[in-house]
């Protein structure tokens, strides 16, 4: 009885993460991710799914990120009736993001039938709130290090990745073949959380390369001078700093920053607008008294110290963002300006020189933010373009993402050399290059897989 693994997502770009183990009649998808950027890829999201979900026993999640646990409710609405395993942070995040995907969904294809811009006649969502509420009640939480039975013969292990709260790498041994998933790898210097475990010995290694040509700039002597500079502007013009971030994490580090700034009287005192429900349902999670064992021990209670932040939660006040009276900075999602409300904020705010919009993060290709840090001078969104006259920069600092050298030094602890490297989860030339650092400076056989490629995992 052989073991294959097949490569349904992350293979030939940064997103869509799924990896489908097969022993027998036995199969476990670890990472259930959506598409997102290009259209190429988001079409993807609409296909039929490789295998019967209904015959697939468990899924198994590295964290909360749509990109990695967003596919899972249209598995469900498909048929799949087994347990997500994860950690109990990503667990909490998940059902936060679930919901929230749902309801963009919803929204989207309600909008598209209202502005007509659809070519089709009843725009339908991938899934609706129901699927999602499915889709968490599957969601089942395990620890760090405790071996999870998930078949006969079929085990799992999570260590702690570093890179979002919750996030892990899976180990899964299938009949004494094993195969490692480093899931997104964090930094060792993450502000919040402890960084990343050392990795157990395995077979067969799947790793990521989101940074795999890249190497993080060291530190300045006064971080986050980017975003200290667009602070400053917005005083000096009396503008808004639109900064767009990811509502699980991002946001957290996002105001970290700022109040760091403020402490070091490096930015001016502005009034913040965390404008996204989901980033302050994800703040009160990384705030749980439970999870913060995996804080490191001088993050405070409050995770950071802002007199003038304000959690924007209804409708009526978000929209009064779009025309801000006073100097300010909104903290919105998405990061890469995919959809959610800073799309609205970034339609009103782009086309006034007064504006700032700070990228704080990765830009997956084919996605707004993508286009902004390209210099973008028209952007489009709900079906027009609207003109890009605001400064845009980009704070290289927010990463939480390891960079080349920080995967290769993860790949080091293993135990012992893996029989294959396989390289997912980044653009074709980061994993190329990180493919070809593992050959060369390791001496291991790296492969960059193909989309849906199949290979063997057992022992020759």
């Amino acid at each position: 009885m052989g073991t294959t693994l097949t490569f349904l997502g992350a293979a030939g770009t940064v997103t869509g993460s799924a990896f489908l183990l097969e022993s027998g009649t036995q199969r476990v998808l670890v990472d259930c991710g959506l598409y997102q950027g290009e259209r190429e890829w988001r079409r993807r999201n609409w296909e039929q799914f490789a295998v019967d979900p209904a015959t697939i026993g468990n899924v198994v999640l590295s964290h909360a990120h749509l990109d990695h646990c967003g596919y899972l409710p249209a598995l469900v609405r498909q048929g799949f009736t087994g347990p997500a395993w994860c950690t109990e942070g990503t667990a909490a995040l998940a059902a936060i993001v679930l919901r929230d995907s749902a309801h963009l969904q919803e929204e989207d294809a309600e909008h598209a039938r209202e502005a007509g811009y659809s070519r089709h006649d009843k725009p339908m969502p991938l899934y609706d709130a129901a699927d999602a509420e499915r889709a968490i009640e599957a969601l089942c939480p395990c620890d760090y290090t405790l071996p999870v039975p998930l078949a006969d013969g079929i085990t799992l292990n999570l260590t702690r990745a570093g890179h979002i709260l919750g996030s892990a790498s899976s180990r899964v041994d299938v009949f004494g073949d094993s195969v490692l998933f480093s899931g997104d790898l964090g930094r060792p210097t993450h502000p919040l959380l402890l960084p990343r475990e050392d990795p157990p010995a395995a077979r067969t290694v799947v790793v990521e390369s989101t940074y795999g040509d890249r190497t993080h700039p060291a530190p300045g002597q006064h971080p986050h001078a980017v975003l200290a500079e667009a602070m400053r502007r917005a005083e000096r013009l009396r503008g808004a700093v639109v900064v767009p971030a990811f509502a699980v994490d991002r946001t957290e580090l996002v105001l970290r920053a700022i109040s760091d700034l403020l402490a070091r009287g490096e930015a001016p005192d502005l009034p913040v607008y965390v404008d996204s429900p989901m980033a302050l349902a994800a703040l009160e999670v990384y705030a749980r008294p439970g999870l913060r064992a995996e804080l490191r021990p001088d993050v405070g209670p409050r995770l950071f110290e802002l007199p003038r932040v304000h959690a924007v939660r209804s409708v009526q006040e978000s929209v009064a963002l779009n025309f801000p009276e006073e100097a300010c900075v909104i903290v919105s999602a998405s990061g890469m300006v995919t959809g959610g409300r800073v799309v609205h904020h970034l339609r009103h705010l782009l086309p006034e020189r007064r504006n700032t919009v700070v990228l704080t993060g990765y830009q997956a290709v084919g996605t707004r933010g993508r286009d902004l840090a390209e210099g973008a001078r028209q952007l489009k969104m709900f079906g027009r373009y609207v003109p890009v006259r605001a400064e845009v920069l980009v704070d290289e600092e927010f990463s939480v993402h390891a960079d080349s050298g920080e995967v290769l030094a993860w790949l080091r602890r293993l135990p012992e050399p893996p029989e294959t490297v396989y390289v997912v989860h980044g653009e074709p030339p980061a994993a190329a290059v990180l493919a070809g650092r593992i050959r060369d400076e390791l001496d291991w056989t790296a492969v960059v897989p193909r989309h849906g490629e199949k290979v063997r995992v057992d022992p020759a």
